[in-house]
């Protein structure tokens, strides 16, 4: 089989080693094929602009880019990661796993004869150690159909190679967390607009990663097992609040946010907004009765206050977190949607000090 009828399907991360791994491939004249994976903790935007995204990744790097949602199973791997969470609650070695298990699937989908990756020797120190790369190809099932372009010669040949597909001697032999070899390879493909080194899973933010902790750990107001894509997206937007009747309010601090929640609403939910003055969009959902704290043990769950003493709470946020005026603490109309039903009610601002215990870290 010559070289221009072999295709490598690769795990694309967007960053500049994955770039780099796919130029290097495709500098040998074979077809990439680039897997830009996504869950609700990393790049989930894509999939709504996937089009616009595809057309800017081939436009930049000269590559053909296909957007997967990966979400489903990644929420179930978070209930027991069988190799363990990083520093935060990033399952950073079963999250890879997992890609390369559906990218196996993916092979006869695309017609790829073996997989690569961007992953260089030693620059992560959970994921891409020598011995950890092993576990990944054995655990994932993909073996030797896995190439590590970057750092390949520093590792055991794999099947494209043993055929003939790849030319050993064109791969590379990167080590460590040093970046000045990957930016002068760069150059040399004339890439001078890539990304810089960051991490983009929420996962391994130490802020916003504890809010899933906390769910998958039984000390949220959530559960592990009713989490879905859209609930998980809704935790990472805007302020957000557990309401004394036991809902769940978030509001939007910028216009973008408030575009968000208004995107994310599904049927059931509670909107509210000010038309009459800049402010947030609200989202209200119904989550259960707010489970009380030790003080009663006696009791597990509050007499709620109906979902309409909350809206009224809701709305008073509104307005306090809207934009303040020479009238601020004038009550103001403050419009609720529900469903097909719409109505208004006045709201002034709640006191400062008197909502804090409700906001959510």
């Amino acid at each position: 089989m010559s070289s221009s009828q072999i295709t490598a399907l690769a795990l694309f991360s967007g960053g500049l080693d994955s770039i780099l791994a796919c130029r290097v491939i495709a500098d040998q004249g074979l077809r990439v094929l680039a897997v830009k994976f996504v869950t609700p903790f990393f790049d989930y935007d894509r999939l709504a602009a996937r089009s616009s995204y595809q057309a800017e990744m081939f436009r930049h790097y000269g590559l053909e880019v296909i957007v997967e949602d990966l979400s489903s199973g990644y929420l179930d791997l978070l209930h027991h990661p069988q190799h363990g969470f990083g520093r935060n609650f990033n399952p950073c070695i079963d999250c890879k796993i997992l890609m390369l298990q559906r990218a196996k699937e993916m092979m006869a989908e695309t017609g790829a004869s073996f997989i690569l990756t961007g992953e260089v020797l030693g620059q992560r120190p959970m994921s891409q150690r020598r011995d950890t790369l092993r576990i990944i190809e054995r655990d994932s099932g993909v073996g030797q159909l896995l190439l590590r372009p970057l750092s390949a010669k520093l590792l055991a040949p794999s099947e494209a190679e043993a055929r003939g597909w790849v030319d050993r001697d064109r791969l590379l032999d990167f080590n460590g967390r040093g970046r000045s070899r990957q930016i002068a390879l760069a150059k040399n493909f004339g890439i001078t607009d890539f990304p810089a080194p960051a991490g983009g899973c929420i996962l391994a933010d130490p802020i916003l990663s504890r809010r899933i902790a906390r769910i998958y750990q039984g000390h949220s107001f959530l559960t592990a097992q009713s989490l879905t894509v859209n609930t998980v997206r809704l935790l990472f937007i805007g302020r957000q609040f557990l309401l004394p009747g036991g809902n769940w309010l978030i509001l939007g601090r910028d216009a973008a946010e408030n575009a968000q929640l208004t995107a994310i609403a599904q049927a059931g939910d509670t909107m509210l907004l000010m038309t009459t003055r800049p402010g947030p969009t609200a989202l209200l959902r119904s989550v259960g009765p707010r489970r009380l704290e030790a003080q009663d043990s006696a009791q597990t769950e509050s007499s709620a206050p109906a979902l309409s003493d909350d809206i009224l709470l809701a709305a008073s946020l509104v307005v306090r977190f809207g934009k303040k005026t020479v009238d601020y603490t004038d009550a103001v109309t403050v419009t609720v949607t529900q469903g097909e039903h719409l109505s208004e009610i006045m709201a002034s601002p709640l006191l400062d000090g008197s909502f804090q215990t409700w906001a959510l870290a």
